[in-house]
């Protein structure tokens, strides 16, 4: 029985008999090297949630900017959204009068 071709750019072939994904004959680095890249993206993200850390992309000394930056963020939406809901109840009170 023969092999099915899954990625024949890094030489892997799916065995139908065992049912598993092997390499025919060539290394697995190139496959393993990128698993680890989206490993650590996928770190980094699940490490964003706690907003404090270093990360693959970034440049040194910026460990808490995520901390930061969310509570700037989160400063001006609530000013925006507490002075949008002042002007409705300005504009009833003016109404009403």
């Amino acid at each position: 029985m023969g092999y099915v071709v899954v990625l024949p750019e890094f030489g892997l072939v799916a065995d139908p008999v065992v049912g598993i994904v092997t390499t025919a004959g060539e290394s697995l680095s190139p496959v393993l090297d990128k698993v680890a890249i989206l490993e650590a993206s996928a770190d980094d993200l699940v490490n964003m949630l706690s907003g404090e850390g270093n990360y693959v992309a970034s440049f040194p000394g910026r460990e808490k900017t995520l901390a930061i930056g969310g509570s700037i963020n989160a400063f001006w939406y609530g000013l925006a959204i507490g002075l949008l809901v002042a002007g409705v109840i300005a504009f009833q009170l003016i109404k009403v009068s």
